[in-house]
Formats: structure tokens, C-alpha cells, sequence
């Protein structure tokens, strides 16, 4: 059980951060799993610029006093941020009872079946009461089925058929593409109509296709207007 401390004088009591490991330096995470969780977590900041979320990838959860952190791959959380000084103990982990609430959404990655992902970690997310749980399983580990989605309804999970998560505003799909020249099959988030929420490389690429497209569009009317005996520099 960790340290009780009092904040503000009130009669409300929350965990000594002091006594809390936030991070133990440990890698555990292979390179597909990375690069999936980069895709995630990156293309949420690089298209929702207008809200407010904190979405992170392998940072570690405290939900419940005197239990472990739990550390899914990627977790959004709506309408809050992360603290101004984030080396502070107590603001180097999403502790559940600081932020207000759990994440909206809490994701895991299958790399084996070690992880006991409909297991011990559905039954830590349930309690914590995360209003989503996905389980991405691309290698098949543990079933026929490579993605799964758990909704929260009352205080249990139940698997969904549906990938758009309604209190969140976004979905999840399958991608057959390339991202950092992998080209792959990739979980994304999605808008409602199927459309895949860009990296900011995918928006730099689309800017200057755009660009280019305006630049031969320009060519072809001050050809057209030469071929009119109209000089287009006067214009």
C-alpha cells in the first residue's frame, strides 16, 4: 500500500507520487509494435489541432491505490493535458486520481500470448472503467480475430462489432498502405465516414500535390490564353 498524503487541507486523500515508480526504463517493445503506436499516437496530435486530449503511447497508468501502474501501448484521454512541468513526480504518469478520470480509450498491441490481453488487463480496464478497450491482435495470437473492440456498458465490457466509438468521435480501421516506407496492413483512427485521420507527413504530401496541381492548372489557362493572342503576365 503506498503513502497516504493530505492535499489541501480537505478530507480528500490521494497517493504519495514519491512512493509511485513512473517509469522503470525497461524496453519491452519490438519494431512493429513502435511503429503502429507512433502511427496512433501521431496522427491523433497531427489532426485533432482544435481539441484538447492527451494520448501517449507506453506511459504507465495508476488507477487504483496500492496497485501497479498499468501500461497499455496507446491511450487517449479527452479534455485534459498533460501538466506544465511534466518532470514532477506526480506529473510523469497519468494517475487517474490527478487527471479526474480514466482514458477515454485504452489500447493494446498483441506481440504474443504472454500478455493476457482478455484477461487480467480486460478485467484492470473494466475496473477502471475506461469507456473503450481494443485489442489489436495482426498476428492472429490469440484467435481468428485481429481487432477487438470492448465497450463499457454500466460496469462491464462488451465486445463490439462496431469500430466507431461513439463517445469519443473517432473510429478504428484496418489500412493497407505504407507509413515511414513500411508498407503494411495498420490500425488507424478513422472519422465516421472511413476516412483515416493524417500523419503530418500524409498533410505535407497532400499540401504540395495540391501546390503542384495549381501550378499545372495555371500552366494550361496561360497556354490557352497565348494560344488566344492574350499575354497572361498583363493580366
Amino acid at each position: 500500500m503506498v503513502q497516504q498524503v493530505l492535499i489541501n487541507n480537505d478530507d480528500y486523500y490521494v497517493p504519495d507520487a514519491n512512493q509511485l515508480i513512473t517509469e522503470d526504463d525497461t524496453p519491452v517493445d519490438n519494431f512493429a509494435s513502435e511503429k503502429q503506436q507512433r502511427l496512433l499516437v501521431g496522427s491523433l496530435y497531427s489532426s485533432l489541432q482544435s481539441q484538447t486530449f492527451l494520448a501517449a503511447a507506453n506511459v504507465g497508468i495508476y488507477h487504483t491505490d496500492g496497485q501497479p501502474a498499468i501500461v497499455p501501448d496507446v491511450f487517449l484521454s479527452l479534455d485534459v493535458q498533460v501538466p506544465e512541468n511534466w518532470w514532477e513526480k506526480q506529473n510523469r504518469c497519468y494517475m487517474v486520481w490527478r487527471f479526474g478520470k480514466p482514458p477515454e480509450v485504452v489500447l493494446e498491441i498483441v506481440s504474443n500470448k504472454e500478455g493476457d490481453e482478455l484477461g487480467k488487463k480486460l478485467q484492470i480496464y473494466e475496473h477502471m472503467r475506461a469507456s473503450y478497450y481494443i485489442v489489436y491482435d495482426p498476428n492472429q495470437q490469440l484467435g481468428e480475430k485481429v481487432l477487438r473492440v470492448y465497450e463499457l456498458r454500466g460496469r462491464r465490457y462488451f465486445e463490439t462489432s462496431e469500430n466507431w466509438l461513439e463517445q469519443v468521435g473517432l473510429g478504428v480501421t484496418l489500412w493497407e498502405g505504407k507509413f515511414e516506407d513500411r508498407q503494411d496492413t495498420w490500425l488507424r483512427w478513422c472519422y465516421q465516414d472511413g476516412i483515416v485521420l493524417l500523419t503530418g507527413d500524409e498533410r505535407a504530401q497532400q499540401a504540395e500535390q495540391r501546390a503542384s496541381q495549381a501550378e499545372q492548372r495555371a500552366q494550361i489557362l496561360a497556354e490557352r490564353l497565348r494560344a488566344m493572342g492574350v499575354d497572361p503576365e498583363t493580366l
